[in-house]
């Protein structure tokens, strides 16, 4: 089976990276500017939609105008990792909002997360709190990000 992206045009390329940055253009300017009448713009967008190649639309908050400016990089090293662990783990680190991202590493850590408060004693309380009390947590180590250099909010 062909992947999604071999299935994209030029059309749909120029669709995607335009809604990437302005995701609510209305659809006669987008047409506008890919070159094509508002009819079949919008046949691609409702095809691209229903691909699942656009998964949704939401409003880009801006978190250092929410208070939320200090951000830290933090390795998670699991006591147990097999399946039912991992999961469990899934589950529960999905339930705190300060987690702004989650990925499994293949490294001598496990996971690498993303975390979002306000300053360095709202992190601490997370991490001693929340972080830290997640399922088959054996060790952890933080990384404070000094600035974004680049970044999608």
């Amino acid at each position: 089976m062909p992947s999604a992206r071999a299935s994209l045009d030029s059309y749909d390329e120029a669709i995607l990276r335009i809604l990437a940055t302005e995701g609510r253009i209305a659809a006669t300017e987008l047409a506008r500017r890919i070159g094509l009448s508002k009819s079949p713009t919008q046949a691609r967008l409702k095809r691209l939609e229903d691909a699942g190649v656009i998964a949704g639309y939401r409003a880009m908050l801006d978190p250092i105008a929410m208070g939320l400016a200090h951000v830290a990089f933090v390795e998670v090293r699991l006591s147990d990792t097999r399946e039912a662990a991992l999961q469990a783990f899934n589950r529960a680190v999905r339930a705190i909002p300060e987690v702004e991202q989650c990925h499994m590493i293949a490294s001598r850590f496990d996971y690498l997360l993303k975390v979002r408060t306000s300053d360095i004693s709202d992190y601490r309380r997370v991490l001693a709190e929340r972080i830290s009390a997640l399922p088959h947590v054996a060790a952890t180590s933080t990384y404070v990000a000094m600035e974004a250099v680049k970044e999608l909010v």
